[in-house]
């Protein structure tokens, strides 16, 4: 399936456009240089087929961000190879977070990463610390939003600490105007409102967008006016999909820490 869909150009330049971060069609179109309704047809296609996913945008719901499912582009490169020969068949290209940071190679110019969110209280904070547990704390990591909250969501704090072992307890909210004049080589939006209004940092960092839902909205109140556990879930779920995008995150960081070709 990868094949028969990767192997037409059109399609295979989108999911190369996609692979640095989520997108509108407008903006694929102007990536790729093709009229939008001949862009919504091949997105069609790789939709159906399962190697890109569309979500509506928390920032106007009238437009859709469309995202590569890496993880499903992995596993069916990896079933394509093993069709044709066993001895083709290819192991999974992102390894398992390494359980012991020492097992994460020395950086000679470690890269320096920005994570921003609205409200920098679930998706930043989540991101941020899931890089410095993948990495051992050898990528310069921060994290910040566009209009903080008071305090890290609890439910955040409770996934982090209970699925990973990451306790941000004592963490604060910031807000991206405290990294005025700091310099990164990547910053991250995590939501749709912050990628329209996220400063520009010196150096012209690389941008990359990650089209993730809060899931703080559905987050229910206990009785005694504190976060309601049954809302959980929808944290692990974010923070899963958070883990995959940093994993697929890190061998880019690792190969190019100082990117030329800039979005």
């Amino acid at each position: 399936m990868f094949v028969e869909l990767a192997a037409h150009p059109l399609r295979w330049r989108l999911l190369a456009v996609l692979a640095g971060g989520d997108r509108r069609v407008r903006e694929l179109a102007e990536g790729v240089g093709e009229p939008q309704n001949l862009v919504s047809y091949h997105l069609r296609r790789l939709r159906a087929g399962g190697l890109v996913a569309a979500r509506r945008s928390g920032h106007d719901g009238r437009d859709t961000y469309y995202r590569l499912d890496l993880e499903r582009c992995a596993g069916e490169l990896a079933a394509a190879g093993g069709a044709l020969h066993p001895a083709l068949r290819m192991v999974p290209p992102v390894p398992p977070v390494p359980p012991d940071p020492s097992a994460v190679p020395e950086l000679p110019d470690p890269p320096r990463v920005l994570f921003a969110c609205t409200g920098n209280s679930a998706r930043s904070p989540i991101a941020a610390a899931l890089m410095r547990r993948s990495t051992g704390g050898r990528v310069a990591t921060a994290d910040a939003g566009s209009a903080p909250k008071e305090r890290v969501h609890p439910a955040a704090v409770r996934v982090l600490r209970e699925r990973y072992g990451i306790d941000i307890a004592e963490r604060r909210p910031r807000h991206l105007d405290t990294l005025a004049g700091r310099r990164f080589d990547y910053v991250v939006t995590l939501c749709d409102r912050v990628r329209e209004v996220c400063p520009e940092f010196p150096g012209r960092p690389r941008r990359i967008h990650w089209s993730v839902p809060d899931p703080a909205p559905a987050a229910g109140r206990g009785a005694d006016g504190g976060a309601d556990r049954s809302a959980d879930g929808g944290f692990a779920r974010t923070a899963a999909e958070i883990e995959a995008r940093v994993r697929h995150l890190l061998p880019v960081l690792i190969d190019q820490p100082h990117p030329e070709v800039r979005s």
